[in-house]
């Protein structure tokens, strides 16, 4: 199997989580589509690096990061949070001049351009943060009722949520990369924002809808992984198709 062409697939976390939220779609993918949890500064085994609140910053510092990981197909995948670091990097990774994913998938996050992140922009009392966690219906109540480990997590969490409030579209021009949005229909982030990521495509664009609320990415892990196999392996079909084609025109 070495011979095969390989896809791999870059995954962004979402808010106060580490590129261990990714480990059992690892397990998951076929050997073809190859999941690479991108670890942020301050978590998981990063931990001894300072947490990051400037996204641009951030980006340019991931982009600078994987370029050498580049030489083969790649997509870029992030929920939440994630879904909008997916959008800058794939932005940084262009300013680079580097190879253009083959297509930026984006979860459970409303459109860039027209999105307000102004309620971001300022550091979360501890408060404010738990009650977050408990809206997104995302972190078990013995998690949040553990004083230690909520200790270490809102840190993280704060982190983040400034690093989403530094982000500005600042009317950059679409990305020439197809777009792939997934939501949940029981979500906050409401499908006119999901739609919203439109704009930013020149390229082909999709929205699936899934059952569940923000994290639905848990929730219908196999239906999700389903249908983002489904993309990837059009567009690594396609990529294989373009390859050959400049070879079978010598050919003539």
């Amino acid at each position: 199997m070495s011979d095969v062409i390989k896809l791999r697939l870059f995954c962004l976390p979402y808010s106060g989580a580490s590129a261990m939220s990714y480990g059992r779609w690892r397990r998951s993918m076929p050997q073809w589509l190859q999941v690479r949890p991108l670890e942020l500064p301050g978590r998981g085994m990063r931990m001894d690096e300072p947490l990051q609140s400037d996204m641009p910053r951030l980006a340019a510092q991931l982009a600078d990061e994987i370029s050498a990981e580049l030489d083969r197909p790649y997509a870029l995948f992030g929920h939440s949070l994630g879904g909008l670091m997916a959008f800058e990097l794939a932005h940084a990774l262009r300013e680079r001049g580097l190879p253009a994913p083959l297509a930026l998938f984006a979860s459970a996050t409303a459109g860039p351009a027209r999105r307000d992140v102004s309620e971001y922009a300022v550091a979360k009392t501890d408060a404010q943060l738990m009650t977050r966690l408990r809206e997104l219906k995302g972190t078990d109540d013995a998690v949040l009722a553990n004083a230690e480990l909520m200790q270490l997590m809102l840190p993280i969490l704060r982190a983040d949520f400034l690093l989403c409030g530094s982000f500005s579209h600042a009317g950059r021009p679409p990305l020439a990369v197809p777009i792939h949005v997934f939501g949940g229909k029981q979500d906050s982030v409401r499908v006119e924002q999901l739609l919203d990521w439109q704009v930013d495509t020149c390229a082909a664009f999709s929205l699936d809808m899934f059952e569940g609320h923000h994290f639905f990415l848990v929730q219908q892990e196999i239906p999700l992984l389903r249908c983002l196999r489904r993309y990837a392996e059009e567009h690594l079909a396609r990529w294989r198709n373009q390859q050959a084609w400049p070879l079978s025109r010598a050919s003539v």
